[in-house]
């Protein structure tokens, strides 16, 4: 099997799931290597995603490990299966790998929450402001990276578009629909360009404003991806240092519980429309 020295975030997780199977069986790393008939060391490569492992030895240690059900089981084998040739390879190297792992996490999700306080999300931005955004990078980023970083943006964009485009959630702050990234014209054509992707049948567009008060995780930008199946969702949280991923039970019934919340707080669609075209007629 071929060896990664930097594995992607959807092989790091896989090999998450296979050390989780593992050990919630009481199985040891000598009897699955054993069982898949590679050495211990192989076992560990597996389970942290440096080395590939074929469909039919996740199938083999899932029935060694008891688990029989058969989506997530196929959601493992997925993972496993080799990408090909993917439309943000054309980026590897000249971006950093976080960016790449969220394009990837997007382009595999059934169904994304996201939760925006204080930005627009990232998949309903415009070009001058996601430009913005870009040039206000500190420390400051060359204009090809600017350019590129962009580009990046407005293509991971597609996936809210087409036949298979999956439901996409948003909640957005009255506080997020104020900030200004460049001129009021920008702004304007921003939250106009916000009503007009919230009409999307697969869109929801959900207002959180001020008068709601407060709430868990106030100042995160999240992502929560669902994927297959519960156990295979993820949650990515934005960070001035990169994206975060945060996978453990415990984790994603946290934020489960957090969207929930925050979603019984915002206006309905709707109205949230009639409160970004109010703000947009203030400018």
């Amino acid at each position: 099997m071929t060896a990664r020295t930097a594995p992607t975030e959807r092989q790091k997780r896989l090999g998450y799931e296979l050390r989780r199977m593992r050990t919630s069986a009481g199985m040891s790393a000598e009897f699955a290597a054993s069982l898949l008939a590679v050495d211990r060391g192989a076992i560990s490569a597996m389970e942290s995603g440096t080395r590939a492992i074929s469909t039919e030895r996740i199938r083999t240690l899932a029935a060694n490990c008891q688990v029989d059900d058969e989506r997530y089981i196929a959601g493992l084998t997925d993972m496993a299966l080799p990408a090909g040739p993917r439309w943000w390879d054309r980026y590897r190297g000249q971006v950093p790998q976080g960016f790449l792992d969220i394009a990837e996490l997007e382009s595999r999700s059934i169904r994304m929450r996201v939760a925006y306080p204080l930005h627009m999300p990232g998949l309903l931005q415009t070009s001058d402001h996601a430009l913005a955004v870009f040039r206000m990078v500190i420390p400051a980023l060359p204009e090809h990276e600017v350019a590129l970083r962009l580009a990046l943006r407005i293509e991971r964009q597609k996936v809210l578009d087409g036949e298979n485009a999956p439901a996409f959630v948003a909640v957005v702050h009255e506080a997020a629909l104020r900030m200004r990234f460049g001129s009021a014209d920008v702004l304007r054509a921003q939250l106009n360009h916000l009503i007009q992707r919230s009409e999307q049948e697969n869109v929801t567009l959900l207002v959180l404003p001020f008068e709601a008060g407060g709430f868990p995780g106030a100042g995160q930008t999240v992502l929560y991806a669902e994927g297959p199946t519960a156990q295979l969702d993820t949650v990515q949280i934005d960070n001035s240092h990169g994206p975060d991923f945060l996978h453990a039970e415990a984790q994603l019934a946290k934020y489960r519980g957090h969207f929930e919340l925050m979603e019984r707080l915002s206006l309905p669609p709707g109205p949230s429309r009639d409160f970004i075209r109010t703000i947009a007629s203030e400018l």
